[in-house]
């Protein structure tokens, strides 16, 4: 809560926050705790307990104003209530989590029909845990990563990402994907802080990356929606590729990743080239 706090008051300019700026040197790149207290409507005691972690009966109402005074984002603010919500849970109550690792039949059966789309299913982790033939097939650089832990261990997009240096050939923006994986991992921390396999998975990043240690230290948190992506396959060459974040009712832990080309475009092209080598592929442990 202190340093996601202290980072999104850094991002707030007292000019951005409708202050008079002054002629003085300020001590703080962004607003100072008293600012922030003053403009939430509470007082700079309050304030200070709020963003050292202890939020003993603080309200919502509160948190709104600060998210409010801060220009929150809608995922920084529901990353600020999931971080009130494990700090408000007694610790007898918070139970070990760990993400779902295995993706029901008809959910498999479901990407498998999509046969012309690559799609992947993932965890909050980032642990690709099934895929139909053509999101393998897309996928394959991750699939074949020695970052891998076992041939049956699901791959991990965030350990491909920071680990291994194939990554800056298979994504045109690794800087991005460093981003966006960081931004992923740090919202699910919030939602699970309990979660065994995401501290490990952290553990391991912060320990053999300096890159992750940088960015996971900016506390920059967001949810992977849709947008486009340009990839480079090793055997096809580049795709340009859109792609859709889709969230199943009955499980709500797993994300569906689609990716989609426009009709009649070169990457449309190259993925019904990369179909056909799917087909004619040994297959391959899930």
């Amino acid at each position: 809560m202190r340093d996601f706090l202290s980072t999104r008051r850094a991002k707030i300019t007292p000019d951005m926050a409708g202050l008079p700026t002054g002629s003085g040197v300020r001590r703080v790149p962004g607003l100072r705790r008293e600012e922030v207290a003053i403009l939430s409507g509470v007082s700079v005691d309050y304030y200070t307990r709020i963003e050292k972690g202890d939020l003993t009966g603080v309200s919502d109402e509160v948190l709104d104003a600060v998210a409010r005074v801060l220009q929150m984002t809608d995922d920084e603010t529901a990353y600020l209530y999931d971080l009130a919500r494990a700090v408000r849970r007694p610790a007898r109550a918070r139970r070990r989590t760990r993400p779902s690792s295995i993706l029901p039949q008809q959910a498999q059966l479901l990407i498998d029909s999509m046969s012309t789309t690559p799609v992947i299913a993932h965890n909050g982790c980032l642990d690709i845990l099934a895929a139909n033939p053509l999101g393998r097939a897309l996928f394959s650089d991750i699939y074949d990563s020695p970052t891998r832990r076992s041939a049956v261990a699901p791959p991990n997009l965030a350990s491909f990402v920071f680990l291994d240096p194939v990554a800056g050939e298979f994504y045109a923006d690794l800087d991005d994907a460093a981003d966006t994986t960081v931004r992923i991992l740090r919202t699910q921390a919030a939602s699970t802080p309990h979660d065994s396999r995401l501290t490990a998975l952290v553990g391991e990043l912060s320990t053999r990356s300096e890159d992750f240690r940088a960015r996971w230290g900016a506390h920059d948190v967001g949810k992977h929606r849709a947008g486009s992506k340009t990839l480079h396959h090793r055997e096809v060459g580049d795709l340009v590729l859109g792609f859709e974040e889709l969230t199943l009712d009955s499980i709500p832990s797993i994300t569906l990743s689609a990716y989609i080309a426009e009709p009649a475009s070169a990457t449309a092209e190259r993925l019904q080239l990369l179909a056909a080598l799917a087909l004619t592929a040994t297959p391959a442990q899930p």
